[in-house]
């Protein structure tokens, strides 16, 4: 057990406070417990997006519905996975780095049974409600669609383009928020709000997708024009959550060779500014211990040494930088915090 630290005069230093909560990260939960978070976080988004349009004549509208739920999953589930909810989302994170691929079809097939059980919840609910018959006519108003028969008829072009631009711009967002040390709930309130947003500008074009999970389980119950229409709330999230993880991707690499040297090999740079980072340490302390022994020659090795480390400030690893700073800037395989280095 190792002693507490006691300064040169004799009197107990106190622990620093970041010592006393170090931050979880997130490949410390494991694969298992991660996607179950994401599951548990998909069907809360979802289940509340189909909520909101289902109900849109209630005292709150539905995108903002909608960006609440995604903000309030971040909260409550992020810390643990991440909070992505959306195979968009974590397609585009780990085209950016920021989450193993091996991670990823595991996220999607959670995510996937998450939306479904919540479509499913809400199946078995309209077929216990009297004066609702057609089960499969009100899912299609749940579901996302594009053509002369959906809605204000935009045709399938312009339906790709939307939502591979909105996309894009819902990931990015997630990535910029997520990557920075703020807050969790800044970061949740960021992406909330891009929902919101972009949902309210989609829902007239397609009824608002950004989300394959949530389409897949809207279609499925669906069925018809839904379930043939699915392919493009697929590809273009997909292409949308490429187009910005790439883009993140290549301006935090370029960052990372400004800094370091084009011929800089990553991972031994970091193994590096670790050692020398280790060496300042020692010298810091070797030159405390000294001083504290010019100053007090009458003090005890262990008190003068005990009493030196707690005179200098105490060198924290990276990882347990302020808990305060949010908890979304990991990655799955334990690299650096907000770096995408692995």
């Amino acid at each position: 057990m190792n002693p507490e630290p006691i300064s040169a005069g004799g009197a107990r230093a106190a622990e620093p406070a970041a010592h006393t909560a170090p931050r979880r990260r997130l490949h410390s939960y494991g694969l298992l417990g991660r996607s179950i978070a994401e599951g548990v976080g998909s069907f809360l988004l979802v289940f509340a997006t189909a909520v909101a349009i289902f109900s849109g004549t209630g005292g709150i509208s539905s995108p903002l519905g909608v960006g609440l739920a995604a903000a309030a999953a971040m909260v409550a589930f992020g810390y643990v996975s991440g909070g992505h909810f959306n195979p968009a989302i974590s397609l585009g994170s780990a085209a950016a780095g920021r989450t193993s691929w091996k991670a990823l079809p595991v996220y999607v097939v959670a995510q996937l049974i998450g939306a479904l059980l919540a479509y499913l919840i809400l199946w078995v609910l309209f077929q216990d409600h009297p004066e609702l018959t057609d089960t499969r006519e009100i899912f299609s108003v749940l579901a996302n669609g594009y053509g002369t028969d959906y809605q204000l008829g935009f045709p399938l072009a312009s339906a790709l383009l939307a939502e591979v631009v909105a996309t894009a711009l819902l990931v990015a967002v997630f990535l910029g928020a997520s990557a920075r040390r703020i807050p969790a709930v800044s970061a949740a309130f960021a992406v909330g709000v891009t929902y919101a947003v972009l949902l309210s500008i989609l829902a007239p074009i397609t009824g608002g997708s950004l989300n394959p999970a949530r389409s897949t389980a809207a279609a499925i119950f669906a069925g018809g024009d839904s379930l043939e229409q699915l392919w493009l709330f697929w590809a273009a999230p997909v292409l949308g959550a490429l187009i910005a993880g790439l883009i993140y991707r290549s301006v935090d690499l370029s960052v990372s060779d400004a800094q370091h040297g084009d011929d800089t090999d990553e991972d031994v740079d970091f193994l590096a500014d670790e050692a020398d980072e280790a060496d300042d340490a020692n010298e810091l302390d070797n030159a405390d211990v000294e001083e504290a022994k010019a100053q007090h020659p009458s003090g005890t090795a262990t008190g003068t040494a005990a009493g030196a480390s707690a005179a200098a400030p105490t060198k924290m690893p990276r990882e347990n930088d302020d808990d305060a700073r949010g908890f979304f800037d990991g990655d799955d395989d334990g690299g650096r915090p907000g770096t995408g280095r692995h």
